[in-house]
């Protein structure tokens, strides 16, 4: 079902069984979460692979590149820029908040027995609001797809330890990411990001620190792997081009760097297509 409004508003929700056709389909400035209803689904994300379970949840990009294998029951959502973004674009539940600030980040949520009941409630009020052709309808959509943000930002929040931060620090590391998605392939160090958050090297660690995950430089080397892996996989790019691409002056400085994150080198890499 879509909703296609007078101003490119575009947003759609289905149901579907093994129909992997949507979720491969890349449409620029558009957003979407799949939440399996069954166990066992294999999906390469940026040439990697994935596997998710029964009421697990996914959010997605138009930058990841999707490569279904094995796909069973799910709910998909799928929503563009003009839909949400134009008025919620600096907001914690917008297209910079932590479920979309960028492609190195493909959060998987896990909620439980209330939370899923919560989404299952939202979710039966979009279908039947799809049904509708008021004027209201609009703003009814777009009231229901941005509950369901908030309940997956708390989620998210609470499982990748955002509460041993405040809210102003938050904002920092999703501004953060953001500027890594925009400056990755020329700017590869902690400093040049913190110079551009007016913050030290060492506030961005210490704020990263607290939530437990990678590192400010850890974050910002994945981004660059994520996008040489995507191009070694699904472009014939020279290896050489693809590592002048992501900001490395010479294939020798582009091999050592991918081989110590990889394992493998760039050349392994991509023949084991």
């Amino acid at each position: 079902m879509k909703y296609i409004g007078n101003t490119d508003e575009h947003f759609e929700i289905s149901t579907l069984d093994k129909n992997p056709y949507l979720i491969e389909e890349a449409i620029e400035g558009q957003f979407s979460m799949i939440w399996f209803l069954e166990d066992d689904n294999q999906i390469i994300i940026d040439a990697e692979q994935r596997s998710f379970n029964k009421n697990e949840i996914l959010f997605l990009t138009s930058f990841n590149t999707i490569e279904i294998q094995k796909l069973n029951t799910h709910h998909f959502l799928r929503f563009n820029k003009a839909f949400h973004c134009i008025l919620n674009h600096d907001s914690e539940v917008g297209c910079r908040g932590i479920l979309f600030y960028g492609s190195n980040n493909t959060p998987t949520l896990k909620p439980n027995q209330e939370e899923l009941s919560t989404l299952e409630t939202v979710w039966k009020m979009l279908v039947i609001e799809m049904k509708a052709s008021d004027n209201l309808q609009l703003e009814m959509l777009q009231m229901m797809l941005k509950r369901i943000l908030i309940l997956s930002t708390r989620m998210y929040k609470s499982q990748a330890n955002f509460q041993a931060i405040d809210e102003g620090q938050a904002d920092i590391v999703r501004e953060f990411n953001y500027l890594v998605e925009q400056h990755f392939k020329e700017k590869h160090s902690v400093a040049e990001y913190a110079s551009l958050l007016n913050k030290s090297p060492k506030t961005l660690s210490n704020l990263f620190g607290k939530l437990s995950g990678k590192s400010p430089l850890q974050m910002i080397q994945a981004r660059i792997m994520l996008e040489a892996r995507r191009l070694l996989k699904y472009t014939d790019k020279p290896i050489s081009e693809i590592g002048y691409e992501v900001g490395f002056i010479d294939i020798q400085s582009f091999s050592r760097f991918f081989k110590k994150h990889q394992g493998v080198s760039p050349t392994l890499y991509r023949d084991d297509k």
